[in-house]
């Protein structure tokens, strides 16, 4: 419809005047551009009275419990295999691993990285 369209239009240059702001007072480097663009998009549509999913309207794309193997940790955004789950949630979603752990409802100590993995970096550590 005409009015969604205008919202959209409107959340979009809210977003650029936001990004802009930003940038001019701090330094990011241009790889972290789109996180924050991200960020700053799912902050503005939760204000905006946007349609945003409940946490019980949640679903995740693997059962939590299942979401932790030695070798990998599952995205519970879309079911993908990661040794370490950071740079895919910022790039892809513009989520920080507290907003993930948020989003989900999952605890403070919730692994980013597969327990293998970490335990082979630390030993080259």
């Amino acid at each position: 419809t005409e009015e969604a369209e205008n919202n959209t239009d409107a959340l979009i240059e809210l977003i650029a005047e936001v990004v802009s702001a930003y940038v001019s007072n701090n330094p990011l480097p241009v790889g972290e551009l789109p996180a924050l663009i991200g960020q700053v998009h799912t902050a503005l549509k939760g204000t905006m009275g946007g349609p945003v999913a409940k946490p019980e309207d949640l679903k995740p794309a693997v059962p939590i419990r299942k979401s932790v193997t030695p070798d990998y940790i599952i995205s519970l955004e879309d079911g993908k295999k990661f040794k370490s789950l950071k740079r895919h949630l910022a790039t892809h979603y513009g989520l920080t691993p507290e907003e993930y752990r948020a989003k989900w409802g999952l605890s403070a100590d919730y692994p980013m990285v597969a327990p293998n993995y970490a335990a082979a970096r630390s030993a080259l550590a």
